[in-house]
């Protein structure tokens, strides 16, 4: 499946763009969108349920090793909010204009990201070579408030 250009009608708000696959905040997406009037785009692999409503829409791409972050980055303007928590997607939404957040609640900005990037190559030179176990801490309940708190902060900045 897949939708018109994301900015084909040149919305005055910003839109979310989601990197779906395995994204813990959809629901919450949702309804901050809702909220503000907001479309939302979530980008995937594979088909996922996602709401009929209105202003939310779903862009399946192929199976290519970063196919939907580059989609991403394609079609992300200026003002628009991406949500992943992926730290080098996020570094390329930034250079677009876009705001970035994770499903955390971490707002990645151009201060920020360079710190984000060069911790992400330590833990994973460490992982690699056996010095360091295991991922990130389990996705807990005050992740999903912060989330919260976060992207509702950033529809107010990125509003005109």
């Amino acid at each position: 499946m897949t939708v018109r250009d994301a900015h084909s009608e040149e919305p005055t708000s910003p839109s979310i763009f989601v990197d779906a696959d395995g994204c813990p905040v959809k629901d919450e997406v949702y309804r901050v969108a809702k909220r503000y009037g907001l479309r939302v785009v979530l980008v995937a692999n594979a088909w996922i349920r996602v709401p009929e409503e209105d202003g939310i829409e779903l862009v399946v791409v192929d199976d290519g090793f970063d196919a939907a972050d580059d989609w991403i980055v394609e079609h992300v303007r200026e003002r628009d909010i991406v949500v992943t928590a992926d730290i080098p997607l996020a570094a390329r939404c930034l250079k677009q204009g876009a705001a970035a957040l994770g499903p955390k609640g971490r707002v990645f900005t151009e201060a920020s990201i360079g710190d984000a990037l060069a911790t992400r190559e330590i833990l994973s030179h460490m992982r690699e070579h056996g010095t360091m176990t295991g991922g990130p801490a389990p996705f807990a309940k005050a992740d999903r408030s912060r989330f919260l708190q976060r992207l509702d902060e950033l529809v107010h900045a990125n509003r005109r």
